[in-house]
C-alpha cells in the first residue's frame, strides 16, 4: 500500500514536471487558438444590436381618480400585458406595417419582454443585425401592443415611458469571451497532447524507473560520453563522404 502511494506521488510529480517543461507549448497553443477564435468570430458572426423601449400600463377603473386598488390590480396583471405584447396579433400587425420578410415565430425570436417587479413598467427589447431596424421594430411593437392591450383589457392608460433608441454598440458577439474561450480550449488541447505523449512513452529512462517498474535494484550506472558520441557521428559522416 505504501509503495503504491509512493509511486502515485512520484508519478504526479513527473506529470507536473512534464507539464511545466511544456508550458511554452501550452501558452503558444492558447494564444494561437484564442486569436483564431477572435478572427473567426469577427469574420463569420454578424454583430447584433438591441433597441429598448418602455411602456406604462395602468388598469384604471375610474379615469378621474387613481386608487391603490388600481395600482395593485395593474401590478398583478403585468404578466398578462407581457403575454399580450408577444401575441400573434401584435407580431403580425407589426410585420404588415413594416413590410418585414418574417413570420410570427421569426419576429418573436427577436423580441424579449420583461416587467419590473412591483411596477407597471414593461420593457420591450428587440435585437437585430441592423440597429435602425431594431429601433423601428421596437417602437412599432410598443404602438401596436398599446392598442391591443386597450382593446383586450378595456383600459385607457397605456403610456410611453421611453421611446426606442438606435443602439450604437453591438451586444454580440462578445470578442473578449470568444478570446478567453479559445485560449482555454487551446491550452486544454496542448495539455491533453502532452499528457498523451507522456503516458504513451513507456520506455525506461533512469535507474529509478528500473527499480519502480521492474522491481530490480541497479548495481551501477554507466555514464554516456557525449564527446565520444559526437566523434562517432563525425566518423560516420567521413565514411559516407569517402564512398
Amino acid at each position: 500500500m505504501n509503495l503504491r502511494e509512493d509511486e502515485m506521488g512520484f508519478n504526479l510529480s513527473e506529470v507536473l514536471k512534464e507539464l511545466w517543461n511544456g508550458i511554452g507549448i501550452i501558452l503558444l497553443s492558447a494564444a494561437v487558438v484564442g486569436l483564431l477564435s477572435v478572427l473567426g468570430t469577427k469574420l463569420f458572426t454578424a454583430p447584433r444590436y438591441v433597441s429598448t423601449t418602455k411602456m406604462y400600463v395602468l388598469a384604471q377603473q375610474d379615469t378621474s381618480t387613481l386608487t391603490n386598488g388600481d395600482l395593485q390590480v395593474s401590478t398583478l396583471l403585468t404578466q398578462d400585458y407581457v403575454e399580450l405584447i408577444k401575441s400573434r396579433q401584435v407580431t403580425e400587425n407589426v410585420i404588415a406595417k413594416l413590410g418585414l420578410d418574417l413570420n410570427h415565430e421569426a419576429l418573436l425570436g427577436k423580441i424579449s419582454v420583461s416587467a419590473y417587479a412591483e411596477t407597471r413598467i414593461i420593457t420591450i427589447y428587440v435585437n437585430d443585425t441592423d440597429p435602425y431596424q431594431a429601433c423601428k421594430i421596437a417602437n412599432t411593437i410598443r404602438e401596436v401592443a398599446a392598442e391591443h392591450i386597450q382593446d383586450v383589457m378595456n383600459t385607457e392608460a397605456v403610456n410611453t415611458v421611453e421611446t426606442a433608441n438606435v443602439p450604437e454598440t453591438p451586444v454580440s458577439p462578445e470578442i473578449g469571451k470568444s478570446a478567453v474561450t479559445g485560449a482555454i480550449t487551446g491550452a486544454v488541447i496542448a495539455i491533453a497532447i502532452i499528457l498523451f505523449v507522456f503516458f504513451s512513452n513507456d520506455t525506461v529512462k533512469t535507474s529509478e524507473d528500473v527499480e519502480r517498474y521492474l522491481q530490480l535494484s541497479t548495481l551501477g550506472v554507466i555514464p554516456v560520453d557525449k564527446n565520444e558520441k559526437s566523434m562517432k557521428k563525425r566518423r560516420k559522416m567521413k565514411a559516407r563522404r569517402k564512398r
